[in-house]
């Protein structure tokens, strides 16, 4: 059985954060933040780079962190039920080997065998399934909050366009741009003193 592996997927991330400059009212216009290597003045079409926000965003690396530790506890516990069953039935086969169990026997263990295999399997893909709603709602969080950070820093910058991109060889769907254009510093500083101030408040 192959281990369930906790992926983030900057392309469900592209899909969910392709931001305009639609103009959010009930959003609170951040601290100005600038970075040294962007010159971009309002109206200007920029974009972030997706990949950079998710490793260096502090938000991301919590929410991974706990989802990675209830994904490892939940594979444990997997994998122990599935070594349990193979050897029951390494046991069971060992005893049919050596004639140790009579045929009415043997049909009766051998049928509740298949029965644990069953309850295990079921037991398996709920468990997956509930590793996949953990992976989607830690992504629909950080879509959700870098979304609403860009809106309220777009409030006070004005930009025409914020674009999402995402890639090192060949990215997109910003393959190449005016290194003035690139905000993705500023956005990740940004998001990171926004978290600080939020992880303040909740203590």
């Amino acid at each position: 059985m192959k281990k369930t592996r906790l992926i983030l997927s900057a392309a469900a991330l592209i899909a969910g954060i392709s931001l305009t400059s639609c103009v959010n009212n009930g959003a609170q216009s951040p601290e100005t933040v600038t970075s040294p290597d962007s010159t971009a003045v309002a109206g200007s079409i920029v974009y972030f780079n997706i990949d950079t926000i998710m490793q260096g965003y502090d938000m991301a690396n919590d929410l991974r962190s706990v989802v990675e530790t209830k994904v490892s506890g939940i594979q444990a516990e997997i994998d122990r039920r599935e070594k349990k069953l193979q050897k029951d039935f390494s046991e069971f086969q060992n005893k049919i080997d050596k004639g140790l169990l009579t045929r009415s026997v043997a049909e009766v263990q051998g049928q509740k065998l298949q029965e644990q295999q069953n309850a295990y399997q079921q037991y398996a893909m709920a468990k997956q399934q509930e590793i996949a709603e953990e992976q989607q709602v830690m992504l629909n969080q950080i879509m959700d909050a870098v979304a609403e950070y860009v809106k309220a820093f777009n409030e006070e910058h004005k930009y025409a366009l914020i674009l999402t991109t995402s890639g090192d060889i060949l990215s997109a769907p910003v393959v190449t741009g005016d290194p003035s254009l690139d905000i993705t510093d500023t956005i990740l500083q940004g998001l990171n003193e926004a978290y600080v101030k939020t992880k303040a408040a909740a203590k």
